[in-house]
């Protein structure tokens, strides 16, 4: 097939992006619905939905949100049925929904570690399982799981993150094996460190008026030597959505900056 941007374009696509209220997922859905594709998001609360939409709308972005545990199986069929009956079934699933909890191994409980592999693995095994019969139906689909740099390293205090995030990086290139012959492409993208609210404890300016050590450290660990931003998401989650991409299957891309390349300065 002779390449034309129109393989970028998602019209007449439904995509859902869970836990899509704020930073990457946002940004993400933004650039799908640019795209042209029809959003519809989820988060835990009601509350949280509702105040989405203002931001959606504030974007001139038309998205439909629902108020959905992402970790109940039941919960997750019963609203990808309703999304199914209220605007379409799911073409692209971005699993996007997570946690994480900065505690050191030793000091964070079992139900704490739980927690975590809960939302960040089980959620998008619970997820993908509720699309994929539809997709298979209709002759294909887009799964992409966001991973983490933490799928290939591990640091201290985010034992149950990267154990999930590990764990989503092996179901991704398990799914695009199982289900790639049904025309489903499953894949992976991995943030580097990214500004995002979630992250903003570890930039803020001391009370000395220095920058956060961690900050430092991460500027200088990544070779585009910046924190990522989440619209530097956005293109990478168009291509992965799009028939563009038709013949990836079960591949992570690393948007990072290019810190998984770089061994460090020389002391």
């Amino acid at each position: 097939m002779t390449f034309t941007m129109e393989q970028f374009q998602l019209n007449g696509k439904v995509a859902l992006v869970t836990g899509a209220v704020h930073g990457i997922g946002f940004e993400i859905a933004k650039s799908l619905a640019t795209a042209g594709a029809t959003i519809v998001f989820n988060n835990l609360s009601q509350e949280s939905v509702d105040q989405a939409m203002k931001l959606y709308q504030e974007a001139g972005i038309e998205a439909k949100g629902y108020a959905c545990d992402v970790t109940d199986e039941a919960a997750v069929q019963k609203t990808v049925q309703k999304i199914k009956e209220e605007v379409g079934s799911i073409d692209i699933l971005v699993n996007n929904a997570g946690i994480i909890k900065r505690i050191p191994m030793i000091d964070m409980s079992a139900e704490e570690f739980r927690q975590v592999v809960d939302v960040d693995l089980n959620a998008p095994f619970i997820m993908a399982k509720a699309v994929i019969p539809d997709m298979i139906e209709k002759g294909g689909g887009k799964i992409i799981n966001i991973c983490s740099m933490m799928s290939e390293l591990g640091r201290e205090t985010v034992s149950a993150y990267a154990a999930a995030k590990g764990g989503l990086k092996m179901l991704t290139k398990n799914i695009a094996s199982e289900y790639g012959q049904y025309n489903i492409q499953c894949n992976g993208i991995g943030p580097g460190y990214i500004a995002t609210p979630q992250t903003a404890p570890l930039r803020e300016t001391q009370e000395n008026g220095e920058r956060h050590p961690f900050d430092q450290f991460i500027v200088g660990r990544t070779p585009a030597a910046r924190w990522g931003t989440p619209e530097d998401l956005a293109g990478p989650a168009v291509f992965l959505a799009s028939s563009a991409s038709d013949f990836v299957n079960g591949h992570i891309l690393y948007v990072d900056g290019g810190i998984l390349a770089y061994i460090g300065k020389q002391p």
